[in-house]
């Protein structure tokens, strides 16, 4: 028996198969609420982000990546089904009773992944409705993002600052006490017992007093958005949240480290209320929102670093970005907005707008890449390249077919990962609903009709609440962003053709109608 193989290749029979090629394991780490100028190698000089620093260092980091959206709703919606979520009514920021907004069945990355023998989980904010009606917060949840491709889940349903103030793992709340019942409700109703934050009094008591709406539920010291009663036993802790999320993030990697996984790790981290472990405390000048920032370089960082334990650096395809620009006074009284005027920081970078605005600050977010031997080391790209890609392009790069997901809205820009050319074009929006288009060098903004006021959610260092966004918004609007990247001079009368084949362009794309039919 032991002549075979040599007889075999004397004969020339191949008795061996060569060992087949395991496609990479996908690690995805989505910041929330953090801005182009907030990463030291985006150009932060007060915030020390060593980890995401190396990371750009080893990969490449692009100039011109985009979330769809403003807000984080429809940036997340898109991200995970590659269609634009203005297409699609109910797609803007969700309250935290909301029901599921992504269908069963239909097109997702987790779900084009899995069918490819991928493990895949999501961990961290989700913020995507649960449920198919009134959710029953005692029972288990059904949908949740285990019935759209992920085989395991650790979330929260909504955000931070909304209620129910509980993690659900695989479709149950963890800790809860079947004795102490939840209950929430988003109708402005308080609960017996519940104080009202409305007063001077209860304020002076809160840990951190709100600017505006987040005057309802008091948990943790801290007013939330909703009422929610009961599941005492099972209220996360606001300042350890980002290493639950993290153990459990390097857990799903320990676990699945024999076969290929995609790892969503969604981040807590600079949303609003911003409560950082207190080992971050005045790492930055900034205050909680800077710290914050700290503190999700060091989950990234550990996330990297369970990856080198096991062996998979070189097998893994990590992208780091954000879910929308940046925002400073976001409904708390932390202090980011003087904060960062005594440091001089731009949470933008170069760029006017963050979270809410169709300028650029609002949608160019950073785009990190790192898979050693394919994705060029320590290369600056300006490919341009949107969210709403990665599910085909992921496909795509884990050997899949994403012909499906390419009917939809997503392009293939696997090879803008692999060192080469992005998208044609880019097409922002703010909740789903104001829209942009630029191309490689100009951007177009259709007017959305006379605007009166200054929204306080939108006060931030880049100023996207000043007369460009407010008073300029009811125009049509041109800006030559190889010139004038901070969008402050409309040259819309300068260019009037190219603003009209950019019109074009946008409203061709509109065409497609809301709510077109999805594949099978």
């Amino acid at each position: 028996m032991r002549l075979l193989p040599l007889v075999a290749l004397f004969c020339g029979i191949s008795v061996f198969a060569a060992p087949e090629k395991r496609p990479p394991n996908i690690v995805l780490l989505y910041a929330d609420d953090i801005g182009w100028g907030d990463l030291g190698c985006y150009g932060a000089k007060v915030i020390p982000t060593p980890n995401l620093d190396r990371l750009a260092a080893q990969g490449t980091r692009f100039t011109a990546g985009y979330c769809v959206a403003a807000t984080c709703t429809p940036s997340r919606y898109s991200l995970l089904t590659g269609e634009y979520a203005w297409r699609r009514k109910g797609t803007g920021v969700l309250p935290g009773d909301a029901t599921m907004i992504i269908q069963p069945g239909r097109p997702t990355l987790p779900a084009s992944l899995a069918q490819l023998g991928y493990a895949t989980g999501v961990v961290g904010k989700w913020h995507l409705g649960l449920g198919a009606g009134v959710v029953d917060w005692n029972k288990q949840i059904n949908p949740s993002p285990n019935q759209i491709g992920f085989s395991y889940s650790f979330i929260m349903a909504a955000t931070g600052d909304r209620v129910p103030t509980v993690f659900v793992e695989n479709g149950k709340v963890v800790g809860l006490d079947p004795q102490d019942p939840i209950e929430v409700n988003y109708k402005k109703t308080p609960y017996p017992g519940d104080p009202d934050l409305t007063l001077p009094a209860e304020r002076a008591k809160l840990k951190m007093d709100w600017s505006h709406g987040h005057n309802m539920a008091l948990v943790n010291g801290v007013g939330r958005i909703g009422w929610m009663k009961g599941g005492k036993s099972a209220i996360w802790n606001d300042e350890t949240m980002g290493d639950t999320f993290c153990d459990k993030a390097c857990g799903f990697i320990a676990a699945n480290k024999d076969k290929p996984f995609f790892l969503y790790y969604a981040s807590h981290e600079c949303h609003v209320p911003r409560v950082p472990n207190p080992r971050f405390l005045g790492r930055t000048p900034l205050g909680p929102r800077g710290d914050a920032v700290v503190a999700f370089d060091e989950q990234c960082g550990r996330i990297l670093a369970e990856l080198e334990k096991h062996g998979l650096t070189g097998d893994t395809l990590v992208v780091m970005s954000s879910d929308n620009g940046p925002v400073l006074d976001d409904g708390y009284k932390d202090h980011a907005v003087e904060l960062n005027a005594k440091a001089d920081h731009y949470p933008a970078g170069p760029f006017h707008g963050g979270k809410y605005s169709i300028l650029e600050g609002g949608t160019r977010v950073s785009l990190i890449a790192r898979w050693p031997g394919h994705t060029p080391a320590a290369k600056v790209s300006a490919a341009m390249v949107s969210q709403v890609d990665f599910p085909a392009t992921f496909t795509k790069l884990a050997g899949g077919d994403p012909t499906e997901l390419l009917k939809i809205d997503g392009v293939d820009v696997s090879a803008a990962f692999l060192g080469g050319v992005g998208r044609d074009y880019i097409i922002s929006s703010t909740q789903a609903t104001q829209l942009s288009y630029r191309d490689a060098r100009w951007k177009f903004i259709p007017g959305i009709g006379h605007r009166r006021g200054k929204s306080p959610t939108v006060v931030d260092r880049n100023e996207q609440n000043d007369e460009i966004e407010n008073l300029d918004a009811a125009k049509d609007r041109l800006f030559d962003l190889q010139a004038d990247p901070g969008e402050r001079k409309n040259v819309i009368t300068e260019h009037p053709e190219i603003a009209a084949r950019l019109k074009a362009m946008l409203d061709a794309q509109k065409a497609k109608g809301v709510g077109q039919p999805l594949p099978n």
